[in-house]
């Protein structure tokens, strides 16, 4: 059987990530930090708790699992996280421990998939942004994602690498310190009012089952190892969109109020992203709507 270690399964991703290569067939083991509380997820054969910063444990555990192929998704990934260390000290040290770790372990990988993200294209550049488009980083976020990518490149010789940037993805369990969950949450509890930043903007906005799939599918493409690669949908969708669609769904309108401190001068109106090597490397992947994935988001019920 297939092994595949996901860094950072007990998150957001981490979690769809999981169910979607469980149901493929694969044996699924998850690295954790801590221990997870209550029961382990159905679609996680076991999770094992380390920190990447852990060099002599994490190597021990690689060498026990030997996987075929890993996907690493542990990060800091909240833009606006205050601790600026904690992201560096995640996003690009913790990698760095992982890819020696690799490197050094006995095992023979097929794939290992890096989450970088769009943010490290800034927001400078109007339109459409292909894998081409030049790193423009506008936050210790981003930048701690462009010095990944960098950091990696000292590894692609030794290592099946592949780099994946996200655009923005939502889903059911995202933290409501996100823009959609927060609309969603807010609609889902009829509250009277919403403050949100500047509602022109629009933006790319994938569903993270699909995002989960297109990593899998990379996966399992050899012409992927070695590549850059954009996750998105290739259409920008405003605010007001998701806006109009929750009230839609719900039957719930809000008075919308436009907070300064939300709003970004420097931020362009459209950006999105280009997905044609996306759809080289993996063929077609079905489209979810923006407007189906917040009728998921709404109505969803854990019981």
């Amino acid at each position: 059987m297939r092994k595949v270690l996901i860094t950072g399964v007990t998150g957001f991703t981490g979690r769809y990530m999981a169910e979607e290569l469980a149901a493929e067939g694969y044996e699924v083991h998850g690295l954790s930090y801590r221990q997870p509380l209550g029961a382990l997820p159905a679609a996680v054969s076991a999770i094992h708790c380390c920190s990447l910063n852990d060099a002599e444990t994490l190597r021990t555990l690689l060498t026990e699992i030997r996987p075929t192929y890993v996907v690493h998704l542990a990060a800091v990934s909240f833009v606006a996280h205050a601790d600026a260390d904690a992201i560096y000290n995640a996003n690009l040290l913790g990698t760095r421990h992982l890819l020696e770790a690799l490197r050094t372990a006995p095992a023979e990988l097929e794939g290992v998939l890096l989450a970088s993200s769009a943010n490290v294209y800034g927001n400078a550049t109007e339109g459409v942004l292909d894998e081409s488009a030049p790193f423009a980083p506008a936050n210790d976020y981003a930048i701690s994602k462009a010095a990944m990518e960098y950091l990696a490149r000292l590894y692609q010789s030794r290592l099946p690498l592949i780099i994946t940037r996200p655009f923005n993805y939502t889903g059911v369990g995202q933290a409501e310190q996100f823009l959609i969950p927060k609309i969603v949450a807010h609609t889902r509890r009829h509250a009277e009012v919403i403050e949100l930043g500047n509602l022109d903007i629009a933006r790319d906005f994938c569903d993270v089952r699909q995002v989960a799939q297109a990593y899998r599918r990379l996966l399992e493409s050899p012409a992927a190892i070695g590549e850059t690669v954009n996750i998105c949908s290739g259409f920008a969708y405003t605010l007001q969109y998701v806006l109009e669609q929750a009230a839609a769904i719900s039957g719930h309108s809000m008075e919308v109020r436009v907070n300064p401190a939300f709003v970004r001068s420097a931020d362009v109106k459209n950006l999105f992203g280009n997905r044609t090597k996306l759809d080289s490397l993996i063929g077609d992947l079905p489209q979810i709507e923006l407007k189906d994935t917040l009728r998921w988001m709404i109505e969803y019920s854990a019981s």
